[in-house]
């Protein structure tokens, strides 16, 4: 039976351009190899599995190559290159840090150091996973890779540059690798894919991609499991299935439902979810993020950040045509505060459903259609025209009437539409919408500025302040308001402090309408003032003579003592 190699050893990249997706670490290598400006020691640092170890194996065969290509890699004909490749080199040296981190094991090294290379030109060092290394190891390497010799190079390799010492880092040539995208990971496989003679779904490669979360290691680890399980045909429907990955249309389906106030579909979609066994974490944090790729799709220059396939980015772009900007923030607030208090209630599946039904909740909003309904309005060119309230009962004085020709209604884009809703964690309901469309249709305006007392204005606040709709706490802060009539356009709130000031400003326009409306004054505004603000603050005694002098204020019997006992301040 013939042994099996892994895809990851298999297709391991052998020159500078096979490596994927780090091109701005190859080319400053052989920009370095070419200009002959090679440093004494370089430090490869990023996630695992993004070729860290295999472009330092592929430094050290190039440099010591002695038929290099026109491109600046290696010939893999000459001596140094075959026993490379057959690990028969005397020259390339590979440690394990993990394995070998203590004094005497840099102390061995440090001694092979001084003998010179046979052949080739450069004796090359990979240490990998240096931060492993302890503290006196790491000291005791300090000179050597301080001053090598001339034909010694030393090349380190960590996860976790963090933990290397400062002193090391000063010595070494960094390049950070980078997380390998989607893209480039999904046609690398593809690639693979077409050398094993096997066929796979466009979507199942970008499934294992997102799966591998940037490292192409993992990436083809996956895709060898996925050729044992499917065999010569990967099926997206496969890759979902084995992976136990939560399909994207599981939440194309998801949001649709949500459109539509559909509480009872959505309730079984997630119970089917939980069926299935999928862990409801990683459902919300996937919830999240598929309202984050509706709304990067509103605006047609950041479709580009989607990392998925052309087919579901299609699907995307659609869906996001039929979501509201606000609708997709409030769905990613929701989502990321069940992540966050997911580990601390006892009840998880009931805070999933509460999320959904939060997000239900969105779509079931229909602003008012007037300010003031049921308010019949008289064309001004008919006889004589007069204005009536609903109760037939005249308006206030000082009553004026501004009426401009009607103009054509112009047409709104939905996606820069915006509806304010109220907070989804407390009792108030949502805040009513300030335009009246009728008199916006027909330009028509009136001001009612009619007079009122004192008393009138501390009622209605009493009244106000007791809605039921209010939750405890910001009914408690209008309890504690006292608002003042300033004249008869302004209307002072005296609050305790700023907090109260943004609390009462976030509904500010809710209690506007209803002031005004009861005051029959739509000309009234508000002010703050804040009486923290005017309390003199005192200044507390610092210094030594301060300190006395506060003292003698309150005591003037202590200045006698003082000068009886001959006492004087202590610096």
């Amino acid at each position: 039976m013939e042994n099996f190699i892994v895809s990851a050893r298999k297709y391991r990249p052998v020159t500078f351009d096979t490596v994927v997706g780090q091109n701005h670490i190859t080319v400053t290598l052989k920009n370095a190899i070419k200009n002959k400006q090679l440093a004494q020691a370089f430090l490869f640092t990023g996630p695992r599995g993004v070729g860290k170890t295999t472009c330092a194996r592929i430094l050290a065969q190039t440099i010591n190559c002695e038929n290099l290509t026109e491109n600046i890699e290696p010939c893999n004909k000459c001596a140094s290159c075959k026993a490379f490749d057959t690990s028969a080199s005397f020259n390339i040296h590979e440690l394990d840090a993990a394995s070998n981190n203590s004094v005497d094991d840099i102390r061995a090294l440090v001694d092979q150091v001084r003998i010179p290379p046979q052949v080739v030109k450069y004796k090359v060092y990979i240490i990998d996973e240096v931060h492993m290394l302890s503290s006196q190891a790491f000291n005791a390497f300090l000179k050597t890779l301080e001053e090598p010799p001339h034909y010694a190079k030393f090349i380190l390799a960590t996860t976790e540059k963090h933990k290397i010492i400062p002193t090391i880092l000063s010595r070494c040539q960094i390049f950070d690798f980078n997380r390998i995208t989607v893209d480039d990971i999904a046609k690398h496989l593809a690639f693979v894919a077409s050398k094993e003679n096997i066929t796979a779904e466009t979507d199942a490669l970008h499934v294992i991609a997102q799966k591998a979360d940037g490292a192409l290691r993992d990436a083809l680890s996956i895709f060898d499991q996925m050729a044992s399980f499917s065999g010569n045909k990967i099926t997206y429907q496969d890759v979902i299935e084995n992976l136990n990955v939560l399909d994207v249309n599981v939440y194309f389906e998801l949001v649709d439902l949500i459109m539509k106030n559909n509480i009872a579909q959505v309730l079984i979609l997630l119970n089917e979810i939980y069926e299935k066994g999928h862990d409801a974490h990683h459902f919300i944090n996937g919830m999240g993020d598929h309202f984050r790729n509706l709304l990067v799709c509103k605006d047609p220059e950041t479709v580009a950040l989607l990392e998925v396939s052309p087919n579901v980015k299609e699907k995307y772009k659609k869906q996001s045509q039929n979501c509201k900007a606000d609708l997709l923030l409030k769905g990613i607030e929701i989502c990321c505060k069940a992540d966050v208090n997911y580990k601390n209630v006892g009840n998880r599946r009931l805070l999933i459903e509460l999320c959904l039904l939060q997000m239900c909740s969105l779509c079931n909003y229909t602003p008012p259609q007037n300010v003031y309904p049921q308010q019949n309005y008289v064309h001004p060119k008919t006889e004589d025209s007069k204005i009536i309230s609903p109760k037939t009962e005249p308006l206030p004085k000082k009553a004026t009437i501004d009426i401009d020709p009607p103009k054509k209604e112009e047409k709104k884009d939905i996606s820069k539409g915006s509806v304010s809703f109220s907070s989804l964690y407390d009792d108030a309901d949502p805040k009513p919408d300030v335009v009246n469309e009728q008199a916006t249709q027909q330009q028509q305006k009136i001001i009612l500025d009619a007079d009122f007392s004192e008393e009138q204005l501390s009622e209605l606040w009493q009244q106000y302040s007791n809605i039921g709709k209010h939750s405890p706490n910001f009914k408690a802060i209008l309890l504690s308001t006292k608002p003042e009539k300033k004249d008869l356009k302004n209307i002072v709130l005296n609050v305790g402090n700023p907090l109260h000031e943004t609390e009462i400003r976030n509904n500010q326009q809710d209690i506007l309408l209803f002031l005004q409306e009861n005051l029959k004054n739509n000309i009234i505004q508000i002010q703050f003032n804040i009486l923290q603000d005017n309390i003199e603050k005192t200044v507390k005694p610092f210094t030594v003579k301060d300190k006395f002098k506060s003292m003698s204020e309150k005591n003037p019997e202590i200045i006698k003592l003082k000068n009886k006992l001959e006492l004087d301040f202590d610096y």
